[in-house]
């Protein structure tokens, strides 16, 4: 009998820079990046559109949100909580 092991799903934590749509939020995420042959750090964004079932992130909220099944075209992410407002 062969016994699963539950996949852990991608979890990231970014700015809400958008909430124009209803039950979806935009989340701005900023990571650091390194250049390996000249050794300068620099700064890459990336935009997510996360689902907000109960609509509780307002515009420049901190979140935390999860990969989930794809919900629509451009959602495939969950929010889990807002972390500070």
């Amino acid at each position: 009998m062969e016994t699963t092991t539950p996949v852990s799903k991608r979890t990231f934590e970014g700015q809400v820079v958008s909430v124009a749509m209803t039950k979806t939020i935009v989340v701005r995420v900023d990571s650091l990046k390194f250049n390996s042959k000249y050794g300068k750090s620099y700064k890459v964004s990336s935009k997510y559109h996360v689902h907000d079932e109960k609509g509780e992130a307002k515009m420049g909220d901190k979140v935390v949100f999860v990969e989930s099944r794809p919900i629509s075209k451009t959602k495939k992410w969950r929010l889990v909580e807002v972390l500070k407002k």
